[in-house]
């Protein structure tokens, strides 16, 4: 779906050598595929414990599958189409073939000659299908054991930040409107930068958070590129005035990005909003499948709520402990929809998931976590880094929006001009490296 009169540049892609998109396809993919193979193999006494025979010969066929899908990806073969038949199937081959009506002399769609972002995703779904064709590793998550590993090596990170809430908790009858902005602005922040640890970045190197999350907040400020904090502040606000009905109770989506640390921040964040009388409901949206190493599947989710009830800590468990009763009594819910895991920019959501879309209408807030969701956003093309990040949205506007991102692809819109070459005089990787990040904000009432 084309927005109306928003043409839009090319899209990143591997055909680029030297580009991010063509160092990604070619390093970072292979070796994310070969953990994924190691991971399948090291668990094969696990799979005879638990399934006898049929889960050893489950686990070799998987991975001669992926060993030739590495093969596929290394030689930049054409793609094939699915054929696990899952209720995704069809839309992923639907979006082949329409990828394959835009190459250039019918060349067939292959790795390094498509677009990075179909590219990308197309590989974990792919990694999923070698699971779904070998039942019963059909419901294994290959990337399990690195966010269990990122969310215990941040403890440390996670006691102090859980301690933090419940103190601003404990003294939010005495705040006053200025404390209060001043503590959602710090925990949107908190949230931000939370977004660093993404293993998918590392291909699953230890990417978990050891320092205060607090105290190194003032220090990362020259690093937010653009930042429309105080907007989301202002929509917060505009959300709690009197509605048709006289009150109006505000609902704020999240749409997850990692799980780990990244995933505490955002409970937390919450937690506060919800504590502050700030949202009356949350709902958070992450994914289907194991999806980009340290995506949240909804076992994350939960996983991640009862271990933090669990704690030996009285503030951890304490936040734990409320988190299960905010999901139990509804006030938080957690969603997911195959529309995540698909390969389309965000644009084609209201023609190819009208569903998701009305839902999202319904929202006062929507918060979009990390850059995937920014590169779905933005479509992940070329676009100049002047253009308005209203327009490289091109008509996705289910309701207000923001982009809590922290940089690790060459895409990035809405910046000053002479910024972007500032910055690369200074940092020619800064689009890349993890260390910028941006708070991007669009509401589909303002001008645009």
């Amino acid at each position: 779906m084309e927005a109306e009169g928003i043409s839009a540049p090319l899209s990143l892609s591997a055909e680029f050598e030297g580009s991010f998109a063509y160092l990604t396809v070619r390093d970072r993919l292979p070796t994310i595929l070969t953990k994924v193979i190691d991971t399948l193999h090291r668990n094969k006494d696990n799979f005879f414990k638990e399934y006898g025979k049929e889960g050893v010969q489950a686990e070799k066929t998987a991975i001669s599958f992926l060993s030739r899908l590495r093969n596929e990806l290394q030689t930049d073969k054409p793609v094939l189409s699915l054929t696990d038949n899952a209720e995704d199937s069809e839309a992923w081959n639907e979006y082949m073939r329409r990828q394959q009506d835009l190459m250039e002399d019918g060349r067939p769609v292959s790795w390094f000659k498509s677009p990075w972002l179909y590219m990308e995703c197309y590989m974990y779904r792919r990694i999923q299908e070698a699971l779904y064709m070998n039942p019963p590793m059909d419901k294994f998550d290959v990337f399990k054991e690195g966010k269990t590993q990122s969310y215990f090596e941040s403890q440390q990170a996670i006691k102090t930040l859980c301690t933090y809430l419940q103190e601003l908790i404990t003294n939010m009858e005495n705040m006053t409107e200025i404390q209060l902005r001043d503590s959602f602005l710090k925990l949107l922040q908190i949230s931000l930068w939370g977004n660093k640890c993404d293993l998918s970045i590392s291909a699953g190197q230890d990417n978990s958070q050891k320092s205060s999350p607090i105290d190194s907040l003032p220090d990362l400020q020259r690093f937010i590129l653009v930042d429309d904090s105080s907007m989301v502040w202002s929509t917060l606000v505009a959300a709690q005035g009197a509605g048709s009905s006289g009150k109006k109770h505000a609902r704020v989506d999240i749409i997850l990005d990692n799980a780990g640390f990244e995933l505490i921040t955002d409970l937390v964040l919450a937690d506060f909003l919800v504590s502050a009388g700030l949202a009356k409901q949350i709902r958070f949206h992450g994914k289907s499948i194991p999806w980009f190493v340290s995506d949240v599947t909804k076992q994350d989710f939960e996983w991640t709520i009862m271990q933090t009830m669990a704690a030996n800590h009285k503030w951890m468990s304490a936040s734990g402990v409320q988190w299960k009763h905010f999901m139990k009594e509804g006030t938080w819910s957690y969603h997911d929809h195959i529309f995540w895991t698909l390969p389309h920019e965000f644009c084609d959501m209201a023609v190819d998931a009208a569903d998701l879309y009305s839902t999202l209408q319904g929202s006062d807030l929507i918060l979009f976590k990390g850059d995937l969701n920014y590169r779905k956003l933005t479509g992940d093309r070329k676009w100049e880094h002047t253009v308005p990040f209203d327009q490289a949205l091109r008509g996705f506007q289910p309701a207000p929006l923001c982009s809590l991102r922290t940089l690790k692809a060459d895409v990035q819109v809405g910046l000053q001009p002479g910024q972007a070459e500032k910055l690369s005089s200074q940092e020619p990787d800064w689009m890349t490296n993890g260390r910028y990040a941006v708070v991007q904000f669009s509401s589909p009432c303002r001008e645009q």
